[in-house]
């Protein structure tokens, strides 16, 4: 649970700034990619984490004028990414200028359950860490180059010096 503002904020900078790399890293025709027919497509997926970032925050009292939660998955890599960085500007725009770190402890219902602020920026970030993943092995099986996250990927170890670890 994040008790301060500024921690959320840098916490977040860097997580989004990781998505924005993934994300920027899809192409149009990757988008379609899934694993079964029962399964998200990757663009599905990567939509969610957008749109996650209004729905999830106006539970906390912060509104987000201009970005529906409902919106239709794109058929554009870059309309995404380009709504991803929006939102999450704007969400950083909004902490800043409407809470204190005193809000982070106010109590709001999400999804059933009653959660601290601080608990619900928590989930966000978990969020959008879970998805990444989802995202990076649709990726992979989308021929795309997945970008190296909290360590190298496979094809980054060459850059070091080092060969991949073995499978």
């Amino acid at each position: 649970m994040f008790t301060s503002i500024t921690e959320f904020l840098k916490t977040w900078e860097k997580e989004a700034e990781s998505t924005l790399r993934i994300l920027n890293a899809l192409t149009d025709d990757s988008l379609n990619q899934k694993i079964t027919e029962d399964d998200r497509t990757l663009g599905r997926i990567a939509w969610h984490l957008a749109t996650t970032i209004p729905e999830m925050m106006s539970r906390t009292g912060l509104v987000f004028e201009g970005f529906r939660e409902d919106a239709p998955v794109p058929n554009s890599a870059k309309e995404i990414v380009h709504y991803f960085g929006e939102v999450s500007k704007t969400m950083e725009a909004g902490i800043k200028d409407h809470w204190k770190d005193q809000t982070l402890l106010e109590e709001r219902e999400m999804y059933g359950e009653t959660w601290a602020i601080g608990t619900a920026l928590s989930a966000l970030v978990d969020h959008q860490i879970h998805h990444r993943g989802q995202i990076t092995v649709l990726m992979r099986q989308a021929g795309l180059k997945v970008p190296g996250i909290y360590g190298p990927a496979r094809e980054d170890w060459s850059q070091f010096g080092m060969e991949a670890p073995l499978i």
